[in-house]
């Protein structure tokens, strides 16, 4: 059986909010890598029982070192699952990897984004100084990578300017309160850590992703097509559910505030973060519009990775119904 994501995205936007979720055709164990100081939306149906009946089951094989790292372990077999930045995706599918984006894991908009801080005292004020820069980001290739670009892009500068450096989530407001970098990019899924860094205070926003990029899906949750083609009733399964949580979330921050603690205290993590979780940053439904994947190709064919035309959004998201208009 072919597995069309269509059919995927459009049972989820049916199936949204089902109490009762079907049984899967098979048993099905989806491993995956977990994000330091986060929980995915897959995670969290798992914490709301969603997936109980379903023959689907998760196991956490370890963590992520960003979105690049999980598609690699997707890509070899280790995971079922992986996610990442959509601008990552788009570049592992165009490097060869046949994959189909589930569902938009984060996105940005009014109450969640990613933000660039500097200390008080830092001369930078806007996005003219940062060339030249240091900004630590957890990770080459993603979301913060290519939204440093689009910064430097939209007043006239290089997209290279700025020099990025590698630091893992937690320790990013150490580096800067340290002076190792100039600026620190807390990611949009990263809300925990920038909690604590505003509230330990001496830090000064300078822009956030919103400001550059405006509304829009941060990343994608990402199945292997061949998983999906074996799989696909517990491919709907999982999305609808995973769809599900995403809207739990956004209708009971508290009370997904104490999951969130729950699970992190369950990984041997810091609890106490989980009370700066904002939410996921994703509309209603959970379902993507065009413009989430078409925006990133249209930056990558304008840096030469794409030909015009090689890769359209309906390649990535089929968007037919009302509510996956290319917004």
């Amino acid at each position: 059986m072919t597995f069309h994501l269509r059919n995927l995205l459009l049972s989820a936007a049916i199936a949204v909010g089902l109490s009762t979720p079907a049984a899967a055709a098979d048993e099905v164990k989806l491993r995956y890598l977990a994000s330091q100081g986060g929980l995915s939306a897959y995670e969290l149906a798992a914490e709301l029982d969603y997936f109980d009946g379903t023959g689907i089951t998760l196991e956490n094989i370890g963590y992520a070192g960003g979105g690049p790292a999980s598609l690699i372990a997707l890509a070899s077999g280790d995971v079922e699952i992986g996610s990442a930045a959509s601008a990552a995706v788009l570049n592992s599918i165009i490097g060869g990897n046949d994959f189909v984006a589930a569902y938009p894991s984060n996105g940005i908009n009014s109450d969640v984004q990613s933000i660039f801080y500097v200390l008080d005292d830092s001369p930078i004020k806007d996005i003219k100084d940062i060339a030249g820069k240091s900004i630590a980001v957890n990770t080459l290739g993603a979301h913060l990578d290519y939204t440093i670009r689009e910064a430097l892009h939209s007043v006239g500068l290089p997209t290279d300017a700025a020099n990025q450096v590698v630091v893992p989530g937690p320790q990013l407001e150490q580096v800067l309160r340290s002076r190792q970098v100039d600026i620190a990019a807390f990611g949009y899924w990263q809300t925990t850590f920038e909690g604590v860094a505003r509230k330990n205070g001496g830090l000064r926003a300078i822009f956030d992703d919103t400001d550059v990029l405006g509304e829009i899906a941060g990343g994608f949750v990402v199945l292997s097509r061949d998983f999906a083609d074996k799989h696909p009733e517990a491919s709907k399964i999982f999305v609808e559910q995973s769809a599900r949580a995403l809207d739990y979330a956004r209708e009971h921050p508290e009370e997904t505030r104490k999951i969130f603690a729950k699970a992190l205290a369950e990984r041997g993590e810091n609890p106490d973060i989980a009370q700066y979780f904002r939410g996921y940053g994703v509309r209603a439904g959970g379902l993507p519009v065009e413009r989430d994947v078409q925006f990133w190709i249209d930056v990558l064919v304008r840096e030469g990775k794409l030909k015009e035309g090689q890769l359209a959004a309906k390649d990535i998201l089929l968007s037919t119904d009302s509510k996956s208009a290319s917004n």
